[in-house]
């Protein structure tokens, strides 16, 4: 089963995070520790397009799915992406159905995603198969983050193609006003709609939060496709962790 067999089956829960420090090592590290997934992060990241190449090559041996955030519904950003070995893509800003139907577009040879078979992803011309195998094993992610997305929501999601509606918690909360953490009261209302969308058209909901709690949370509203924390957070927070641990025992 594909990765995006097991994504749009919405049968198990797929656990992910963010990759922003354009380190393979952090990366192989990251994707060893038992992710389903991991995203390359070129939107908030420390890197570019070679070093999402490096990342996606470091983690090919471990069984983990590897994304790539790109910076913007970019046709261009997204070829470059998948033509890298990516086994799809989270589109960030997205603000309607209509551009939604273009990301898709752009991760579909049926659609304009340009034809090249001397790249990572066809394996530099050794890979065979018909575009239309390639086309069905790209997974499509939406994030959902702006209140024009939200109020576009069953439409974004009866988009075929469409795989993921992912919620952008800091970008959605921020868009709507609200003042609070992804547990706001608000913001799982607004994350109940996008699952109620989802589900509605038999697509996957997810999203990035910053605790279990969170996702407890989440997973109770509908979804099955989570993400928490990041190589830099989950870095920073053993590290305190470890070094609270020291000082502790080093105390007179």
């Amino acid at each position: 089963m594909s990765f995006r067999d097991r994504v749009t089956a919405r049968v198990e829960v797929l656990a992910g995070t963010f990759l922003n420090l354009a380190s393979p090592l952090t990366a192989e590290i990251i994707a060893l520790a038992g992710f389903d997934w991991v995203a390359v992060d070129l939107e908030h990241g420390a890197g570019g397009e070679l070093d999402a190449l490096h990342q996606l090559q470091a983690i090919a041996h471990t069984g983990t799915a590897g994304l790539v955030r790109i910076e913007s519904a970019s046709q261009a950003r997204i070829g470059h992406a998948l033509d890298s070995g990516a086994d799809g893509v989270i589109v960030p800003q997205v603000r309607s159905a209509a551009e939604a139907a273009e990301v898709v577009s752009a991760c579909r040879y049926a659609g304009h995603r340009g034809v090249a078979r001397f790249n990572r992803a066809w394996h530099w011309g050794m890979r065979g198969g018909p575009l239309h195998d390639a086309d069905s094993r790209v997974t499509c992610c939406i994030q959902i983050e702006r209140s024009d997305a939200l109020a576009d929501v069953d439409a974004i999601a009866a988009t075929e193609g469409v795989d993921v509606l992912f919620v952008g918690p800091a970008d959605l909360g921020h868009a709507l006003g609200i003042d609070g953490g992804a547990d706001h009261p608000d913001l799982l209302a607004a994350g109940a709609a996008v699952s109620e969308a989802a589900l509605r058209h038999g697509k996957a909901a997810g999203i990035l939060v910053a605790s279990v709690a969170q996702l407890e949370h989440y997973h109770r509203l509908g979804f099955t496709f989570l993400g928490c924390a990041a190589d830099s957070a989950l870095l920073m927070q053993r590290a305190q962790e470890v070094s609270a641990t020291i000082h502790a025992f080093a105390k007179p």
